[in-house]
């Protein structure tokens, strides 16, 4: 894939998922803003996260990392991708069943598994009831998640990066609804994201048959290549498993602490934006067109890939990453303060943001390397950093609890990301050049981060400036896309200047789109 059709493949990816997570922004404030940091928005964070947290063990854990490059090279090969991948579809929902069935029963263990400060009061009883309700969503947002391997393998994103879209959609239109007709809000919401689940699941299904790949349950058979996929797999799961694991620490720290859980997954909404709008497509993208690479033995188009992946990735991400920490107050402000979202909980949140920025680059940079493993079939070292990582995370986190209360849990998140980062630099040594980024990326990325910091400089200015816009109520989203925009401006305008990249670069890639 060339440099410019990456990066035209990128925007694709990042541009459906902009769209996602713009309407995730409207989908969570209006639940800061109709259930407010409390019981009810404490109970639905914490039942959300488990088909969440089993999702990514399950589906973008084992599934990125297992099935894409394998899929790959039996698609770029014509050996019998779609019977492999119909094979794989109807072993996943089996497994996924039997976990939808356990979870239900057992739904009081799983909540006080992951969030035992919930007990004795009545948070518990509605996260179960929340959790019962909203778990079903794992088997077809899984199954989705197969389908869309399978059109990222083939090099159509489109179809597979929108459907998260559906899901904000239909949870906006739920929770507006309730509250116009004088409906329980909460209710409306956990209820329509299985069903939001089912139609992710038919768009990417219609999508593939588009594409002239027909996939269907089939009965479940143990064969070579499926005992290849589980080996594989496995390590995997289990490192998306220890990922999830340091979710859980945290939100076992926040839990203890009053509102600290709504705090934490208001901020981290913020971070996910640039992560999930460049590093996961980035990583989408790069995944199978390393493992088609590597099956050519074409090392320097590798090389290649790897390196402007890298180098789209931090263009776009310390920027943002400089943004959150320099302007967190503002972005809090204006996005989640209203209704039951009080000044007290944007100072908190605004906190929580300026710590997960300064692990932005790290998070994203992970879903750059791992690639790089995932192509050879090489799940288990990225299992074993996983799992010091999850040591770092816990030690920090519990730690750090008893002396600066639930942040540590946003700290021990940053801290981790960056362990895991340097781990998985050390780990790909071996593989030699390809892993290894080229004169180009050691040209610009320090031109990046100069062309960052002066943006950050810019924002702080311009952060002064408004400050009195931001206490008008109708004139706050003005003043906040004035800062935006000024932050956008002068970190292309002086990143094109000292040649950080070339905006040339960027509308080419827009017209391939």
């Amino acid at each position: 894939m060339k440099p410019i059709r990456l990066l035209s493949s990128v925007l694709t990816v990042g541009g459906w998922t902009l769209l996602s997570r713009i309407l995730g922004f409207v989908r969570d404030v209006l639940i800061a803003s109709y259930l407010g940091p409390g019981a009810l928005m404490d109970a639905f964070v914490a039942a959300f996260r488990l088909p969440n947290m089993f999702r990514r063990f399950f589906a973008e854990g084992a599934f990125n990392a297992a099935f894409v490059p394998m899929f790959s090279k039996r698609y770029e090969a014509g050996e019998d991708a779609e019977g492999f991948a119909s094979l794989a579809l109807s072993g996943l929902a089996l497994i996924l069943l039997a976990l939808t069935g356990l979870s239900m029963v057992f739904m009081p263990a799983l909540v006080w598994a992951t969030a035992e400060g919930f007990s004795g009061d009545a948070r518990f009883d509605l996260t179960v009831e929340f959790g019962r309700i909203v778990f079903p969503y794992i088997l077809f947002i899984s199954m989705a998640a197969l389908f869309s391997g399978v059109l990222n393998a083939a090099g159509r994103f489109a179809a597979a990066a929108a459907a998260p879209v559906l899901l904000n959609i239909m949870l906006v239109g739920a929770m507006i609804f309730a509250a116009y007709t004088g409906g329980a809000v909460a209710q409306a919401l956990v209820w329509t994201i299985p069903f939001a689940g089912v139609a992710q699941l038919i768009l990417v299904w219609q999508a593939t048959r588009r594409a002239g790949i027909h996939i269907r349950p089939v009965r479940p058979r143990w064969t070579p290549a499926m005992s290849r996929l589980v080996r594989i797999a496995i390590p995997a799961a289990l490192a998306g498993g220890v990922m999830q694991i340091n979710l859980l620490v945290g939100q076992q720290v926040a839990s203890n602490f009053d509102k600290a859980i709504s705090w934490l997954y208001s901020a981290d909404r913020l971070y996910q934006l640039p992560l999930g709008v460049v590093g996961i497509a980035v990583g989408i993208v790069l995944l199978p067109d390393l493992s088609r690479r590597l099956k050519a033995n074409d090392h320097d188009g590798g090389r290649e890939a790897f390196s402007r992946a890298g180098e789209i990735s931090l263009a776009l991400t310390v920027p943002s990453a400089v943004a959150l920490v320099t302007i967190p107050f503002p972005l809090v402000t204006v996005l989640f303060e209203r209704g039951a979202f009080g000044t007290d909980d944007t100072a908190a949140t605004a906190l929580a943001v300026a710590v997960y920025g300064l692990g932005l680059p790290a998070f994203v940079l992970q879903k750059i390397l791992q690639p790089v493993f995932f192509a050879r079939e090489d799940t288990t070292s990225p299992f074993r950093y996983a799992v010091v990582a999850m040591i770092v995370n816990a030690v920090v986190a519990i730690g750090l609890a008893y002396y600066i209360g639930w942040i540590a849990a946003a700290i021990a998140t940053t801290v981790a990301g960056w362990v895991m980062v340097w781990l998985l630099i050390q780990g790909a040594r071996p593989f030699g050049d390809v892993a290894r980024f080229d004169a180009r990326f050691r040209r610009r990325v320090w031109r990046i981060v100069l062309a960052s910091i002066l943006m950050g400089v810019v924002l702080w200015v311009m952060g002064i400036l408004l400050n009195p816009v931001f206490t008008l109520a109708g004139w706050r989203w003005l003043a906040l896309l004035v800062l935006i925009g000024s932050g956008v401006i002068s970190y292309f305008s002086l990143g094109h200047a000292i040649g950080a990249f070339r905006l040339q670069e960027f509308r080419q890639a827009l017209r391939r789109r």
